[in-house]
């Protein structure tokens, strides 16, 4: 396992605990006269773990979508350090330290699993694509991070030959590759067999309580997020129905009734 990430601020100085490093203020989005996303608030703290839950069709990707800068804002503002991120495009929130993960695999069937995570090297760091599969010097970088997802075996193979708790943990190397300080996963447990869920959930709980990173993640398991998250958003319609600590919102009759009953 490499050293622990400290979190910082993008121009190298510390960062505050007491600033939010993500910050929603009455943010929505609406297409087509229908609102997906409406009036969403909330303040997200370095190095914490914010999960939601909800069921299909809640907005839950939709709203990660906006705070990647996959689908910008119709409404309300999106902040990052106190900077204001709104209208600012995905791959520039990339360059700015927010990753992201997402629901269907987008993985190359033929390519292998080191290639994969040296070509994310090369973007993040503004490499040339044509030189992706020869000896470049993002060669440590690549193995380190194979090594801390437990890859470090399998990167010769390709990611037709991975298992599908392998290839989530193939896209959490993509993701680490670019060192990002705020992470969103999109129901990384999706498709991945009970005996390969202990595992990834184990190295998700690295990447937040030993190496520091700030964690926003949707999943249907509760199970793993109880063991997980600092705080639980529930989202309904779209909206934020609850924000609290896990015990506070798993106890709350109006969740129960409506959510945790159906099984999420």
């Amino acid at each position: 396992m490499s050293a622990p990430h400290t979190p910082g601020r993008q121009d190298g100085g510390p960062a505050d605990p007491a600033d939010p490093v993500l910050r929603l203020d009455g943010t929505g989005w609406s297409v087509g006269g229908a609102t997906i996303v409406q009036d969403i608030t909330l303040s997200v703290r370095e190095g914490e773990f914010l999960a939601f839950i909800g069921p299909n069709g809640a907005g839950k990707t939709s709203l990660f979508n906006l705070i990647s800068g996959l689908t910008l804002p119709t409404a309300g503002t999106i902040a990052l350090d106190g900077a204001d991120i709104t209208d600012r495009p995905a791959h520039l929130r990339a360059r700015r330290g927010i990753g992201r993960t997402f629901q269907t695999s987008s993985l190359w069937p033929a390519m292998t699993v080191d290639d994969h995570v040296r070509l994310a090297a090369q973007a993040a760091r503004g490499g040339s694509y044509r030189l992706w599969r020869r000896a470049d010097p993002f060669t440590a970088d690549v193995a380190g991070v194979l090594e801390r997802t437990g890859l470090g075996h399998r990167a010769r193979a390709t990611a037709a030959e991975l298992s599908h708790g392998e290839k989530r943990k193939l896209e959490l190397a993509v993701l680490l590759v670019g060192e990002p300080r705020l992470m969103l996963l999109d129901e990384p447990m999706a498709g991945v067999s009970a005996e390969e869920v202990p595992a990834l959930t184990e190295l998700i709980r690295t990447l937040h309580r030993e190496e520091g990173r700030t964690v926003l993640m949707v999943e249907h398991h509760m199970d793993v997020l109880l063991g997980l998250a600092d705080r639980l958003a529930v989202m309904h319609h779209g909206r934020l129905l609850a924000l609290d600590t896990p015990e506070a919102v798993t106890a709350d009759p109006t969740v129960q009734q409506a959510y945790l009953g159906e099984g999420l």
